[in-house]
């Protein structure tokens, strides 16, 4: 590829604190680190929304561990990217973006962090990813081998381009072998809403209906593992081990049609009836569903 001592300038470390009382405290921790990418020469940072949700304080370090304070200006739920302002000058040149949808199975890529180390990888696949936390992506962008600091690492093409912004480490099995993969937001996501982030904070259309249900497949089925205290679905007594099976009359057919059937079902606070298997018995349960962001601190300037 082009020169990666040139890409990993662009890249910077990412620290955010968190208070203790915020409500994803105790999923995500008080204190997160990870990686963004300068993605505009005024200090404009992308970087993976888990991060700086809900932060009070977000500390950029460059490659020479030059450090710049940082305001938390978006997380955008539906992509899962975040959006960092230095608050002084990084003077770092912005990366250049790629085209994720051109982006092949087999590809070499890299994937590199904001402390200089990168992982070489191929693009093993390209598929819709549903995530356990109430999140969907049509066309994620899978590679191997795993980087070991992916949150905010930056997916890069050939040409130094931008693909993509690390997310998860998973494993996938292929073949009877089992591999750690990382998995990245493409960054093609990006340009029809950073006009709306950079403006509003957040993205010009009603918010999705949340639930507060954090849900695995299984066999084809939706299990709840957990809910969200506070949230919908603890209210309406959604329950760890229930299997969900229908969502107003359409029946559920995996994680995915799950969530897209949630989603249609109206703007956020409509309510949800959904058919629920427990104990070998079934019950019909009204969740009130929610804004997600309402149950977040904002961002605020220091």
């Amino acid at each position: 590829m082009s020169n990666i001592n040139t890409v990993i300038r662009s890249i910077v470390a990412v620290r955010s604190v968190i208070p203790e009382d915020a409500f994803t405290a105790t999923t995500l921790g008080t204190r997160r680190e990870g990686s963004g990418v300068v993605i505009r020469e005024n200090g404009l940072v992308l970087t993976i929304g888990y991060l700086i949700t809900e932060s009070e304080e977000v500390w950029l370090t460059r490659n020479d561990g030059h450090i710049v304070p940082a305001h938390a200006l978006a997380y955008d739920q539906e992509s899962g990217f975040g959006l960092v302002q230095a608050l002084a000058p990084l003077d770092l040149p912005a990366l250049d973006f790629g085209n994720a949808s051109k982006a092949n199975i087999g590809d070499p890529v890299v994937l590199a962090d904001g402390i200089g180390q990168f992982v070489q990888a191929n693009i093993v696949a390209k598929q819709e990813f549903a995530g356990y936390w109430e999140y969907l992506l049509d066309e994620a962008i899978f590679t191997t081998p795993a980087h070991p600091s992916w949150g905010g690492a930056a997916l890069v093409d050939a040409d130094g381009k931008l693909l993509g912004i690390g997310s998860l480490r998973l494993q996938m099995s292929h073949g009877g072998e089992v591999a750690d993969i990382n998995m990245a937001v493409p960054i093609d996501l990006l340009p029809p809403i950073l006009d709306d982030l950079l403006n509003r904070g957040r993205v010009n259309k009603p918010p999705r209906p949340w639930l507060g249900a954090f849900s695995a497949e299984s066999n084809g089925d939706v299990v709840v593992m957990s809910v969200a205290e506070g949230g919908p679905a603890a209210e309406a007594g959604l329950r760890q081990g229930d299997i969900i099976s229908e969502v107003r009359d359409g029946e559920v057919e995996g994680l995915a049609d799950f969530y897209r059937k949630v989603w249609k079902s109206g703007p956020a606070g409509a309510e949800i009836p959904m058919r629920v298997l427990r104990n070998g018995r079934e019950a019909w349960l009204r969740v009130k569903s929610a804004d997600r962001n309402s149950f977040l601190r904002k961002p605020h300037l220091q």
